[in-house]
């Protein structure tokens, strides 16, 4: 059986924690930031960490050999 290919826009979006957990960028930062509050501006930034569910869902369907 042929190796399987990782999704390229699953290799763009999310990277592994050492532990395996998977990394992502926040949410709600692309436009529309006048109507968002400075705090959350701030706390918008960077990087988290996914739900367990959906990383669940990421590494079975999008990233087979992770």
């Amino acid at each position: 059986m042929p190796k399987l290919k990782t999704k390229s826009g699953t290799k763009k979006r999310f990277k592994l924690t050492a532990s395996g957990k998977v990394k992502r960028g926040q949410t709600g930062k692309r436009h529309g930031m006048i109507k968002r509050t400075n705090k959350q501006i701030r706390n918008k930034r960077g990087t988290t960490v996914m739900a367990d569910a959906d990383a669940a869902r990421v590494l079975k369907n999008f990233m087979p050999y992770a």
